[in-house]
């Protein structure tokens, strides 16, 4: 069975009061191997998700590099001038990552 190609994997987030999303901790893929963490603000990962790549949120697995446990894609939702990030599990009119870690 192949695995389906995954971009990056969030591992943290930190919201603004008001609810948005200010940053998310990731790893991001490199080829055949992972970056190290790295922080991206709200409009790096929105601009990432409209040019077509895949981010899920998972956390890395230690002593095992670059192996991850995943867990649901993140999307977009919401009309195109104002989106709105969630996950797969979950419909909201505000940023949403459930199961990610707050930083």
């Amino acid at each position: 069975m192949a695995r389906s190609k995954v971009d990056g994997v969030v591992e943290a987030v930190r919201y603004l009061p008001e609810g948005q999303i200010e940053v998310v901790r990731v790893y991001e893929r490199r080829g055949p191997t992972w970056s190290d963490r790295i922080l991206l603000t709200r409009q790096q990962l929105i601009d990432r998700l409209k040019s077509g790549q895949t981010y899920v949120i998972g956390q890395r697995m230690k002593l095992l590099g670059g192996t991850f446990e995943t867990g649901p894609a993140v999307r977009l939702s919401g009309p195109a001038d104002r989106p709105v990030l969630v996950t797969d599990q979950n419909n909201s009119d505000r940023d949403d990552l459930r199961g990610v870690p707050v930083i």
